[in-house]
């Protein structure tokens, strides 16, 4: 089982492997993850995943990226971090997901998401459209 801590700058050059490596994450300066909720999931002395979140509004928040390095998947570091976060919030949790990637869709169902809209048009490279999901925390 990962262990999941706060990300620190120390993390960034590996948080940037593993998004250059997950070619269904967004592109996003990792330097930029440090401004907010950002955690890491290590196995041993090496970052596996990272989950950036954000407050959106009193009791909202937003997930803006998640992302486990290809030899780390199928492990629970993506389970692990989102449940770190969750058991964290209170209120609801909102992210999207490209309408095309099932896989996640059908891992976020698993942990208690549920599809509630489609935005048309939300990705660009290549063009596509987002689900948005959201979690009810109790």
């Amino acid at each position: 089982m990962p262990v999941i801590r706060r990300g620190e700058a120390r993390d960034l050059a590996q948080v940037a492997d593993i998004q250059a490596a997950s070619a269904e994450a967004a592109r996003w300066d990792v330097a930029g993850y440090l401004a907010y909720d950002f955690r890491v999931a290590l196995c041993g002395p090496r970052v596996a995943g990272f989950l950036v979140s954000r407050t959106i509004a009193g009791e909202e928040c937003e997930v803006l990226n998640l992302a486990v390095a290809p030899e780390f998947r199928r492990q629970g570091v993506a389970r692990g971090l989102l449940k770190a976060l969750l058991a964290t919030v209170q209120g609801v949790v909102f992210l999207e997901v490209r309408e095309s990637n099932t896989g996640a869709r059908e891992f976020y169902k698993s942990v208690g998401f549920q599809e509630v809209n489609t935005r048309k048009g939300y990705y660009e490279a290549p063009p596509e459209a987002a689900i948005v999901m959201k979690f009810h925390s109790c």
